[in-house]
């Protein structure tokens, strides 16, 4: 499915504040990750630098300050494992400097492949570095799908499995949140789902993430069944497909809230990028208290995330202001606002590079 949608964005837009709206979306001078971005850009920070991951089957880490100017872009490797492609999707620096990640891999030998059909079924895996994140020890996969690959699919990337995810540690640090794409199954397990792991297992977390399903975190991470958040409304399988994917969660301080950005494909084969879309919950440990998604951008680019821009700031955190990436690329600031309620899009509908 990587395969990065490049985005025109027509600069010099005038965004309106409406005094209800807690959250807008205004122009701003570009800025680019200096590597390929075809998946979310996890970024930690380390004795004043800020690292930043961006992938195209192989992570390259970055460093610097500010998010106009980094630089070094390196490839990161696993030095145990030869799983391969790979795309590092989330990252946590521990206090002690260990840098945890999480990784979306895909497996391309269960469905027959020719010029027309390389269809993959992706799944999560977990690594861990002890050298700031240069080189990962691979802790094996963590989120799989329990069912048979269908090859029939007319999505034109996947026959199922797990991916494109996010992951988030709570205010509490009790337990990581895992926001997934379920690609896989029936539809009514199709969507935008989560699951969870206790903080304390974090160095052994084989078999020990668990997933949301039938109101209870009981269901296996590996090959158990979940509920999603938001559902599809037309399963990945058709070549209609109707659903949210690709969630970029991050607690934002302004709000004293939990943002999610969702892309939105709709209705044709290869994901088309119908828009970009936006969730707020108050806390990670119901499902059920995310909003229902409200637009943010219509048409726009693959892999949506905010990152705040002040010194700490990632992409899990970030406060009155963000910059908003689509892929390697940011066009745009995110402006939070508190107190307020709903999300004022912008109106222009930028032309979508093909």
């Amino acid at each position: 499915m990587k395969m990065l949608l490049r985005l025109g964005l027509a600069m010099g837009i005038l965004a309106t504040v409406l005094p209800a709206q807690k959250l807008r979306i205004v122009p701003a001078e570009p800025v680019y990750f200096p590597g390929v971005a075809d998946s979310n850009s996890p970024i930690h920070w380390s004795n004043g630098t800020r690292y930043v991951y961006n992938s195209d089957g192989l992570p390259l880490r970055s460093e610097g300050v500010e998010l106009g100017s980094m630089r070094y872009a390196r490839p990161t490797y696993l030095l145990n494992s030869d799983v391969s492609p790979w795309w590092m999707e989330a990252t946590y620096r521990d206090e002690d400097g260990t840098v945890y990640g999480w990784y979306h891999h895909e497996i391309y030998n269960y469905c027959p492949m020719d010029a027309d059909r390389y269809i993959g079924v992706p799944v999560i895996g977990a690594v861990v570095s002890k050298d700031n994140g240069r080189t990962f020890t691979d802790l094996g996969f963590v989120l799989t799908d329990g069912y048979e690959p269908n090859c029939a699919t007319r999505n034109g990337y996947f026959a199922g499995g797990h991916g494109d995810f996010s992951v988030i540690l709570d205010r509490e640090k009790k337990y990581f949140y895992f926001l997934f794409s379920v690609y896989g199954g029936p539809a009514t397990e199709q969507g935008v789902a989560i699951a969870r792991m206790a903080f304390g297992d974090r160095d052994a977390p084989a078999g020990r993430v668990f997933k949301f399903y039938n109101d209870g975190w009981e269901s296996e991470g590996l090959n158990g069944k979940v509920t999603p958040i938001f559902a599809v409304k037309t399963p990945w399988e058709s070549e209609h497909t109707d659903a949210m994917w690709g969630p970029a969660v991050h607690y934002n301080r302004e709000l004293g809230e939990y943002v999610m950005l969702l892309n939105h494909a709709c209705c044709d084969p290869g994901w088309p990028a119908e828009g970009i879309f936006v969730s707020f919950a108050s806390s990670l440990e119901n499902p059920k208290a995310w909003s229902e998604p409200e637009r943010l951008l219509q048409g726009g680019g693959w892999y949506p995330l905010a990152v705040g821009i002040d010194a700490g700031d990632t992409d899990k955190d970030a406060g009155a202001r963000a910059r908003f990436f689509m892929g390697s690329d940011s066009n745009y600031e995110l402006i939070f606002r508190k107190g307020h309620h709903g999300v004022l899009p912008l109106t222009d509908r930028p032309e979508r590079l093909r």
